[in-house]
């Protein structure tokens, strides 16, 4: 097994990246445009720590999260302004619960299965098609095609107390909730979950003939990840001020989270936040370029995953090891902010 974090640097750097994080919106207060793409930073690196936890430390490929992200916002949403009339602050909990119970229940299936990371990804491939069409099918409970509109946690208030704006208030709520994340996620690896999770994802059968529960450990594993992904989905609709189907897509939600926990760099700490960013920040520095923004992002990705083959947070790690050694080769032993 590879080396585990230890849980009082990787607390000591989670807060240094809790201090950068909050400091950034101050430089932006008074630009809507800028806020929201610095929430929608935040919602997707929400997104990616959990996919990490899934597919990085236990090789399950989840590729439903836009459906886990959609259902946790449509659960909360519907039952708070439609069925029980009360505080959507109150259902968050039970949005994320309904994806985790989700996540769990393919991670279950698949584990008993012994299904490889092909054939899950395959399974929740299908299951976020299914799960997107009955969203917009059943247009009496979500809206259908065109959202459900919801009314919002009541950020427009708090920001009207405080004198900014509400993405500026959403700014710092997501920073709260991607923070927390990162403590569970720094505090699951570091301990025993963390070194099953390295067993099974090395060789599931020795790590079951070694007295390891794989399919406990699997099923924890997704319902952690899928809660995360959807209180991710549940920003996501604080954010837009509806529920809407296509914002929850495949290619939207799936294919761009995956892409950034690769560029940051799979089972390590900081990769997911680190990915995100850098995806944002090439997206925003393309956005001039209009009808090429696509094709420039590609090739920029392949240039990214050609020479940060690992991810853009190893390479930095192995740089900073290197000129704290003394330009000589970390050793082996080095813990280096990943695992």
């Amino acid at each position: 097994m590879t080396s585990l974090p230890l849980p009082r640097t990787e607390r000591t750097w989670t807060g240094v990246m809790a201090v950068v994080l909050a400091l950034a919106p101050l430089f932006v207060l008074e630009s809507t445009t800028y806020l929201r793409l610095y929430n929608q930073f935040l919602i997707f690196a929400l997104l990616a720590i959990g996919l990490n936890i899934a597919f990085g430390h236990t090789d399950q490929l989840f590729l439903f999260m836009g459906a886990l992200a959609g259902g946790a916002a449509y659960v909360m949403a519907v039952l708070s302004q439609d069925v029980l009339g009360i505080s959507p602050w109150l259902l968050i909990p039970v949005g994320m619960a309904a994806s985790g119970v989700l996540g769990a229940l393919v991670s279950w299936v698949s584990a008993k299965r012994n299904l490889g990371v092909i054939l899950i990804s395959i399974l929740t491939l299908n299951l976020q098609l299914a799960l997107t069409e009955a969203y917009v099918g059943l247009r009496s409970i979500t809206g259908g095609s065109t959202g459900y509109s919801f009314g919002g946690l009541g950020l427009d208030s708090i920001g009207s107390m405080l004198g900014v704006n509400r993405f500026a208030v959403l700014s710092y709520l997501l920073i709260l909730f991607v923070v927390l994340a990162q403590l569970v996620y720094v505090r699951l690896i570091a301990g025993k979950y963390g070194l099953a999770f390295e067993a099974i994802r090395e060789d599931d059968l020795a790590a079951a003939s070694i007295g390891i529960d794989v399919v406990r450990y699997k099923t924890v594993a997704g319902f952690l990840a899928a809660a995360l992904i959807g209180l991710g989905g549940i920003m996501m609709a604080e954010f837009q001020g509806t529920v809407l189907p296509g914002d929850y897509g495949f290619a939207a939600i799936d294919v761009m989270v995956l892409i950034m926990l690769i560029v940051g760099g799979i089972r390590t700490t900081f990769g997911p936040v680190v990915g995100a960013a850098v995806v944002f920040a090439i997206e925003e520095l393309l956005s001039p370029v209009g009808q090429w923004e696509t094709a420039i992002f590609g090739a920029l990705l392949i240039v990214l995953f050609l020479y940060f083959r690992e991810g853009m947070m190893p390479v930095v790690s192995d740089a900073v090891d290197r000129l704290r050694d003394g330009d000589e080769p970390p050793s082996a032993g080095t813990t280096d902010g990943h695992s």
